[in-house]
């Protein structure tokens, strides 16, 4: 029997707990937390893209004398909860559906520099925040998607407060965390992880001008969440990650569905 890695013994229990129905008990809305904002008129995107647009194109009693509905939608690619594809800041980088299926669910590590944010709107995760959860948990297992809780999320969906800015159609007025420079060459140099992920609008802080981290991130070919849900819910370690972006043919990126798995032990 072919020996199987740790992303293939997580498909292959995933597949097992849909399959087995004595499973559906754990999987209740106990045990998964949602981590995606919903698509609507309040969708915070990047200064300058077009927003998320949505209408009723049939919506009532046919002709036929049952029920139909119909809408389309409209949007950018970097908006809202959403996924950065590695090419987006690296040219030779995956697209969107080219990400393996296995890189999209992983073990969550959580660092919490929420504390650290409040006092500095502009914060940047250190390597020191990163060391002090592995002092804690132990080393960022491979395969992880390392995912930084800066509570932004309390913010959301006012714009100009989670963006920092009452200019927030102008990108060089905006102030949220991010990832440091020293944080992504860490994470990505030296330990193998799959993705990193945020609760704020990018992974850069907001004054950055040349999003050093979308360089040095998709540079590795790893992937990037940004606007995530409800991270204040997650464990700092312990949960799963099944990320479901829209597969969009050659995408720079796409809105994801963001959902985790709590540990048996933790029950909401």
């Amino acid at each position: 029997m072919a020996r199987m890695n740790g992303k293939s013994v997580l498909l292959s229990m995933a597949a097992w707990v849909v399959l087995t129905s004595s499973a559906q008990a754990e999987l209740d809305d106990r045990s998964i937390i949602d981590l995606t904002y919903p698509f609507d008129e309040h969708t915070i995107y990047w200064p300058h893209n077009k927003p998320f647009a949505w209408e009723q194109t049939s919506w009532g009693p046919s002709s036929g004398g049952y029920w139909y509905a119909s809408g389309q939608f409209c949007t950018a690619e970097h908006g809202g909860t959403h996924l950065d594809a590695p090419i987006h800041f690296a040219k030779d980088g995956l697209t969107l559906d080219e990400i393996p299926l296995q890189k999209l669910i992983g073990p969550a590590v959580v660092i919490d520099v929420s504390e650290a944010a409040k006092q500095d709107r502009d914060y940047r995760m250190t390597v020191a925040d990163i060391q002090g959860w592995e002092k804690a948990y132990g080393r960022i297992p491979d395969g992880a998607i390392v995912l930084m809780r800066t509570g932004w999320g309390q913010f959301w969906p006012d714009r100009k407060a989670y963006l920092g800015s009452q200019t927030p159609d102008d990108a060089a007025t905006l102030h949220f965390p991010g990832f440091s420079k020293e944080a992504a060459v860490y994470l990505t140099s030296g330990r193998r992880i799959d993705g990193i992920g945020i609760d704020t609008a990018s992974m850069d802080h907001g004054p950055s001008r040349d999003f050093i981290v979308h360089q040095i991130v998709n540079g590795a070919n790893l992937y990037g969440l940004e606007n995530l849900a409800n991270l204040d819910q997650l464990p700092q370690k312990g949960a799963t990650l099944i990320l479901l972006p829209m597969k969009i043919k050659g995408g720079s990126g796409g809105p994801v569905r963001v959902i985790a798995l709590l540990p048996q032990e933790i029950k909401r």
